[in-house]
């Protein structure tokens, strides 16, 4: 699926203002983030709700039960989402949290405190992020791994992610683990695409051979 934005731009910016993420995305090769456009934003949280903290296989599973309990095409609906007792909803598979997480993002969803598709695209990261964390059992994560892989916006940080510390600090030749604070500070440098920095640290840490070419 085409990305909402130019990655050749990107990519050429980011190298261009910080010499040592250029080496990285030279090492790194192409841009080949795994953009899947969101079509409906209740099933997409669902699903993040249902994969948290358990494996690929586990959680597909259960969110394929999740769907069958909706008619038509197995799309999750916030109405009968609230029609359907506790019960039904852990006959599935899902813990006791997840399903009150569910519930409730069920219920914001049609309050209208979780933003509809055509709200968000005039909203900016941080108003996207304020609004889903009002939602049990969605932290700041889920909601940044939703825009820049679901959304396509170019410009997220997920700066306590692990993959980024840890890729931050093979690319910058720390001797610690890189605190969140450093991180951000330094993609200051590489807006308006820090989302495609992201892609290229969380790659940093997979890279057989890279040597830092400069420090902080």
């Amino acid at each position: 699926m085409q990305l909402p934005y130019d990655p050749f731009d990107a990519v050429t910016t980011i190298s261009s203002a910080d010499p040592s993420m250029g080496a990285l995305i030279h090492a790194a090769g192409p841009y080949e983030l795994n953009y899947q456009p969101l079509q409906d934003l209740f099933e997409a949280l669902c699903q993040s709700i249902v994969y948290q903290q358990l494996s690929g296989k586990a959680a597909a599973t259960i969110f394929g039960r999740f769907q069958d309990l909706f008619e038509g095409d197995g799309t999750p609906i916030p109405s009968a989402v609230l029609k359907m007792d506790t019960d039904t909803l852990r006959s599935v598979g899902l813990s006791g949290a997840k399903t009150a997480a569910i519930q409730d993002l069920a219920e914001k969803t049609l309050s209208g405190d979780v933003p509809t598709m055509n709200a968000m695209r005039t909203m900016t990261e941080q108003e996207i992020l304020d609004r889903l964390t009002l939602v049990r059992g969605i932290g700041p994560w889920t909601v940044e791994m939703l825009m820049i892989f679901r959304l396509g916006m170019p410009d997220v940080m997920p700066a306590t992610d692990l993959g980024i510390r840890k890729g931050f600090t093979r690319v910058f030749g720390i001797d610690a683990l890189a605190p969140p604070k450093m991180i951000r500070e330094r993609s200051e440098l590489w807006k308006p695409f820090r989302s495609v920095a992201s892609w290229y640290l969380w790659r940093a840490v997979d890279l057989d051979e890279f040597t830092p070419i400069g420090s902080l």
